[in-house]
């Protein structure tokens, strides 16, 4: 696992070998990166990092200058992995919630500045994790939720959709709710923008 850029950048951590995630691939991380700080100033928010597998997505936030980030994440390999990476970094920003992601969305009374998730493609509850995110309380006005899934899924319908991206098999879909209808019009031109000066 590679941390991309920020004060952690270009620092390596081997995952064990008999660990179960499937990893955001680099290429995909660093262009989603790219969108989501040319909608957002990364620094000083609060990111909640679901299904987070390796950590790899919690630990290029805390990167980057996030002021704190919730990971949240079941399997005890990975768990122990993003421990383990937590403490060789010396980075007290990470919260590490080793638990059920949906008992964490339904139980969760505070609101994140930003939500990823990432659940396994072949979660059977897949399908319910965006709209369980959306109507929650870990969504506040303005939050920026990221949903990453295969390319048969379309959550186009569901409120706040604004921008889906696609990097080789990877997709995400980008949602803020509670702004007005013209504020997610914005954040799609300067997703647009930056796929622009990227191509």
């Amino acid at each position: 696992m590679r941390i991309i850029r920020g004060k952690y950048g270009r620092r390596r951590f081997d995952p064990p070998k008999n660990i179960t995630a499937r990893p955001t691939t680099d290429f995909a991380r660093e262009n989603i990166f790219n969108v989501i700080e040319n909608l957002e100033d990364i620094e000083g928010k609060q990111v909640c990092d679901l299904f987070s597998g390796t950590g790899a997505i919690a630990f290029e936030f805390l990167s980057r200058g996030a002021s704190e980030v919730t990971a949240v994440e079941m399997a005890p390999v990975q768990a122990s992995f993003i421990k383990s990476v937590k403490e060789k970094l010396g980075d007290e920003h990470l919260r590490l919630i080793k638990g059920d992601v949906f008992k964490f969305i339904a139980g969760s009374r505070m609101g994140y500045d930003i939500v990823f998730a990432d659940p396994p493609y072949d979660h059977p509850r897949f399908e319910e994790v965006p709209a369980l995110i959306l109507g929650s309380a870990l969504v506040k006005p303005g939050t920026l939720v990221i949903i990453e899934h295969s390319g048969t899924r379309d959550f186009s319908q569901l409120p706040g959709f604004f921008q889906r991206r696609e990097y080789g098999s990877v997709n995400f879909s980008m949602f803020r709710v509670g702004s007005a209808p013209e504020d997610n019009e914005e954040d799609a031109a300067a997703a647009d923008a930056d796929a622009r000066q990227s191509e």
